[in-house]
């Protein structure tokens, strides 16, 4: 059977929304406003990119009918609700203060400052309290989700990259200390997306997980650069946010340093990096071969 990645995206795109749906659904928060702002934020749209990775690396080691869907479901919307949480805390005044995120305007802008710090907060929790409470799943595999989210996440990843982007306004960075930091702030997050979907089916060996991590990392940076030059050669409405808003507050980008059409050889290359680390994979791969290349060559 040929596979359509225009198809899997759109079924995982799908499968995705209903899980993050009756996730939030299923929270029952005694403050109105905070849970509207929540849900505004995790089902606003997106391209569900974490999420996807996460199915796809689960469908790379399950070549047959796919094992403990419902982990595999629980890894998807835990780091999901841990992106939201991010670009919620991302777009705030103090933060990168923009005012458009998927199109439509940022939490703290249809909300207030106040809720959308808070709702963050609640994201972030609530995204351990799902894997937490997985049912039916081993308890090995259940740490080992917690444990690989919570890391990625936070003072040794995500929030350690942020406070560097942060730091490096109105600085010069070496290109070594660029790719440093886009590791930690987008590249964690999406190396843990890989790593749940693999242990999430209790199927992944060690030399496994070493091929996708080589794969994610690469695709990672791949994301960044392709958001770098996205951010200079498209406009607004075909981004949702803010076309431009990197050189208004001058902040290092991999088109300033190396160039517009650098940094497209640059996100080609590491493109090339990610299908080298997952060689040894067989058909069961051909999502995660997909994405890698969507990566590079989305639009927005």
């Amino acid at each position: 059977m040929n596979f359509e990645f225009s198809r899997y995206v759109k079924q995982s795109q799908e499968r995705a929304a209903n899980t993050l749906t009756k996730a939030i659904d299923q929270i029952h928060c005694p403050q109105g406003e905070l849970q509207a702002a929540m849900r505004y934020s995790v089902l606003n749209g997106g391209k569900r990119v974490r999420p996807l990775l996460v199915y796809a690396a689960a469908d790379a080691l399950l070549t047959s009918q796919q094992a403990n869907p419902s982990t595999v479901d629980a890894a998807a919307v835990a780091i999901e609700l841990t992106h939201a949480y991010s670009l919620i805390h991302d777009d705030l005044p103090a933060m990168d203060d923009d005012k458009l995120r998927r199109g439509v305007p940022t939490c703290h802008i249809a909300f207030n400052e106040a809720t959308a710090i808070l709702a963050g907060d609640a994201l972030q929790a609530q995204a351990i309290s799902h894997l937490a409470q997985l049912e039916n799943c081993p308890d090995k595999i259940k740490l080992a989700l917690i444990s690989e989210l919570s890391l990625a996440a936070g003072a040794v990843g995500m929030v350690a990259g942020q406070a560097i982007d942060l730091a490096a306004v109105d600085h010069q960075l070496s290109l070594d200390q660029l790719q440093n930091m886009h590791k930690l702030k987008t590249g964690r997050l999406i190396r843990a997306a890989v790593r749940m979907g693999a242990i999430a089916t209790g199927r992944a060996n060690p030399i496994q997980l070493e091929q996708l991590d080589r794969y994610a990392e690469a695709v990672g940076l791949a994301f960044q650069v392709q958001d770098d030059i996205l951010d200079v050669t498209a406009d607004t409405d075909t981004l949702g946010k803010t076309q431009g808003a990197d050189a208004l507050l001058n902040k290092p980008t991999y088109v300033s340093l190396l160039g517009l059409e650098q940094a497209k050889s640059k996100a080609r290359s590491l493109h090339e990096e990610a299908l080298k680390a997952i060689a040894d994979f067989g058909n069961g791969a051909q999502a995660l071969r997909a994405l890698s290349a969507y990566v590079v060559e989305r639009s927005h």
